[in-house]
Formats: structure tokens, sequence, C-alpha cells
């Protein structure tokens, strides 16, 4: 083998494992990489997973909430409305037997005015009974379940504004709702050991007792 030969062979030889050497060194780098970028990147996509899933909890967390307080304002408003709702049919039960009569106003202040023939309300007192016009007395108390009997107005919130006498063992009461936007006078009777009975409403279109509180 000559000379050149040799050198070229060698020179050859040389290259041909520098190659295989670089290429051995290039493999290994691209593994590393390829490593770097696989584990790399799960651990990325895990780190965005999780944050995925903590908002995902948290506004899953967010939603149930809402909808248990969604659920429990509704059951609060449907037991209110249930609640106006019985008191409203109670009335309506007890009224359903009155016969109403529309009838002649007793004077301008008045809107509209009807008779009923409403039970006497039933008492604690005994007889003979005098009338006690004073505020917290039995009368006033019972006055008060029959103007609520005839008007509908809340028995423990409406206004009594004025209690006079019409006669024997008669009354007009001058009532108006706890907001003031109805107005009534209530003619009611003494009904002997059974309490006051309403007879006559009249719906008022202003206040003509107010004055004497002012």
């Amino acid at each position: 083998m000559s000379a050149s030969r040799v050198n070229k062979y060698e020179k050859r030889r040389k290259n041909t494992k520098l190659i295989s050497i670089l290429g051995t060194t290039g493999s290994i780098l691209a593994l590393v990489l390829a490593g770097m970028l696989i584990f790399g990147g799960n651990e990325e996509a895990n780190v965005a997973s999780d944050t995925e899933t903590d908002e995902s909890s948290q506004e899953e967390a967010g939603i149930e909430r809402d909808e248990k307080e969604n659920t429990a304002e509704n059951n609060a408003d449907d037991q209110s409305n249930t609640n106006d709702n019985s008191e409203a049919n109670d009335l309506e039960e007890e009224n359903s037997d009155v016969n109403i009569q529309q009838t002649e106003p007793s004077d301008d202040n008045v809107s509209e005015a009807y008779t009923g023939d409403w039970e006497a309300v039933g008492t604690e007192q005994t007889e003979p009974h005098t009338v006690n016009y004073s505020d917290g007395s039995q009368d006033r108390e019972e006055l008060r379940k029959a103007v609520a009997a005839a008007t509908g107005l809340d028995e423990e919130s409406f206004t009594m504004w004025y209690v006079e006498r019409n006669g024997d063992q008669r009354v007009i009461n001058t009532v108006s709702s706890s907001d003031g936007s109805e107005i009534y006078r209530v003619y009611n009777t003494w009904v002997p050991s059974e309490g006051w009975q309403p007879t006559k409403v009249e719906e008022l279109i202003e206040n003509d007792q107010k004055w004497r509180f002012e």
C-alpha cells in the first residue's frame, strides 16, 4: 500500500471516527433535548392542568354556592308567598258567606260604602257591657278584630285613628292601613255575650280624623 493511499485511508478513518463521535454526541444531545421538551412540557401541562382544575373547582364551588343561595332565597320567597296566600285564603273563606250590599255614602269624603252580615267576633267580656274607649282596653282589642274582619286590614299593623260613640253600644272606627293608602270608617254594634259586630264599611277619600294628631 502506497504512502499516499495510507494517508488517504488514515484521513478517511479519522474522518469516519470523527463523524461517528459527532453523530453519537448529536444523538445524545437530541435525546437530552427531546427529554427536556417531553418532561418539561408535561410539567408545564401538569401545572396548567392543575391551574385549570383549581379554577374549575373554584368555579364549580362558586356555582354550587350561588345555587344554594338562590335556592334558599327562592324557598324564603316561596314560604313568604305561601304565608301571604294562606292569610288571603283564610280571609276569603271567612268572608265567603258574607252578603255584601252597596249603600249610600254618608258624606262627600266617602268613595264607596257597603253593608254586610258579618258575624260578631266574640268577646271575653261579661254582661252588662259598658264600652271602654281607652287605649289598650278590651273593647279596643276586640274592635280591632271586628275592623280587620270587615276590611281585610292586618289586625296587628293597621292604625286606629279615632273611636266615636254612635248611639247605645254602637261605635264608628276611623282606621287606615299601616302605609296610609287605605282609609275606612267601620260601623260596629255590640251583640250581648258575642262581642262587636261590623255592620257597615265606608272607604274614605281622605283621613278626616288625622288632624286630631297634628
